[in-house]
Order: C-alpha cells, then structure tokens, then sequence
C-alpha cells in the first residue's frame, strides 16, 4: 500500500502551470475532514462560513477566533492527504499588521493548518506581505468579501462594471505580489475571473466565478443539501442530506414509541440463573 503524500504549495502551483483543476471544500470538523479527505479534496477550508453553517449566526461576522482555533484543530486530526487551510475571522487582522501576524500565528501554530486566509485586495496587501514575511502562507479572497459584505451593498456579484472590473484585477496582482500563494474569486463575472486567471502565476479557485478559474470551491453543507436558509446561485446540490437525516429522526422516534427499537440485537443480556440470584438478593 502506497503512502499518501500531503499536498504542499509547491503541488498547488504545479497543477495551475498542468492545467489540472483544484478541487476545495469546506469542512468543520473531524468526521467532515475525514470523508472529504478520503474522497481526494486537494484543499480543504476551515472557512468562517462555520458560523452561519454550524454555529447558526446570521451571517460571518461574530465568527471568534477561539472558534476558527477549535475548528481547525478538529479538522486537522481527520486529515492526512488534503493541504489546509485556516480562515482568518473578522477583525482578527484588521486592526493592525502586528495583530494580523499575532492571530495568523496563533491559527498556524497552534490549529496546525497548512495556510491561512484572509479577505480583502490591495487594502490588506500590507498585512500578507506581513504574515507571509514572517512565515505562514497566505490565502487570499477578493472579489464578495462576505465579512465586509454590507460595504459592499450585500452580497452581489463584484466587477460588473469597467472600473470595479480593473479593480479587482489590481486587487489579484497586489495580492500576488504581496505574496498569497493562492487567491479566492468570489461571485465576479467569469470572463473577469478568466482574466485574472491568465495573468496570475498562482492558482484561482472560483465560486461564483466560473468554469475558467484553476480549481473551485463550495461550502460542504451547501453542496449536500444541509444549510436550509438559502442556495447561492453558484451552488450545485449534490444530495439532500438534510431529508435522509431528518427521515432517519423520524423513524427512530417511531420505533422507540412503538417498542421496536431497540430490538433483541441491540440488547445486553444476563443468564437466567444471574438474574433469579439478583432478584432474590433485591427482594423481588
């Protein structure tokens, strides 16, 4: 038996220059990892989406960094091939470059992720070349930035215009150059996406922004039919989840009111003899 072989940045970059796509998910905790590891994910996010997929907030925003810390570490114990990747939540490297390495340091050191990723463009350049100078790869996201969302009038598609277009691009070359190994294209037009793609040297990984991007990404509660509230236009339904399971409740319930479960085969027994003794004992 082979031995599996984690995927490290240098295989990233290799696929972008192949041409072979990269493949990201999100997951939460440890028996998420473990199935989307196994089913061959390259890239797994332990995205800030959490809080509104597990936690049940309203949207990112309150997301903590004790929780992205707990996540990560989770996620981590059920993987052996996929390359990680810790979210950086609000305000955790907004304040300051000192604080940004801080945080970044604590989610890379001490949840054991692979990279972290942060959200913003040539704004928060200063603060990758920061991380990355002091050691920890970074992930950047441009394009709908969900924790800043309500700046950017909600959550719409990005680029639609000529201006807000070239901004964006400015945004993927700072990034770039500020040394992100990977960026996210969140909701933009695909043939902007298509542009950055070509002038990047590292990998784009699109949701929402088309087939030409080199790998894509989707929230795992998304694509199996488990988050409820809503279904973004860029999601594919892969399964209804949330129905086998609801089904399953149902029918165990069923079968506990009906004295069906549990049945002789999930039962533990004593010899006859054992119990007589026990019942003499007791006085019954």
């Amino acid at each position: 038996m082979s031995e599996i072989r984690k995927i490290m940045i240098p295989d990233l970059l290799a696929m972008k220059k192949e041409g072979k796509k990269i493949s990201m998910i999100t997951a939460y905790s440890f028996p998420q990892a473990q199935c989307v590891d196994e089913a061959g994910i390259d890239i797994i996010l332990v995205g800030d989406s959490l809080g509104m997929v597990e936690l049940g907030y309203k949207d990112t925003v309150p997301v903590t960094m004790d929780e992205m810390l707990n996540h990560t570490r989770a996620v981590m114990r059920g993987v052996k091939r996929s390359h990680v990747v810790g979210d950086m939540p609000f305000m955790s490297y907004n304040i300051s470059r000192e604080q940004a390495v801080t945080n970044a340091g604590i989610l890379y050191k001490d949840g054991g992720c692979d990279s972290v990723k942060l959200e913003g463009g040539q704004e928060m350049a200063p603060v990758v070349k920061a991380i990355v100078t002091a050691g920890i790869p970074v992930f950047g996201h441009i394009g709908l930035t969900p924790q800043t969302a309500n700046m950017l009038g909600g959550f719409k598609v990005q680029g639609k215009s000529l201006d807000a277009a070239r901004k964006v691009v400015d945004d993927a070359l700072s990034l770039e150059e500020a040394g992100a190994f990977a960026i996210v294209l969140e909701a933009i037009p695909r043939q902007l996406a298509a542009i950055i793609t070509e002038k990047l040297s590292v990998p784009t990984i699109g949701i929402g922004g088309g087939l030409e991007c080199d790998g894509q990404v989707l929230v795992l509660h998304d694509l199996v039919g488990l988050f409820r509230r809503f279904t973004p236009k860029f999601v594919k339904v892969y399964a209804d989840i949330y129905s086998v399971q609801l089904q399953a409740v149902k029918s165990y319930i069923s079968d506990v009111q009906e004295k069906k479960f549990p049945a002789e085969e999930h039962t533990f027994t004593m010899k006859e003899e054992a119990v007589a003794e026990l019942r003499k004992a007791l006085h019954m």
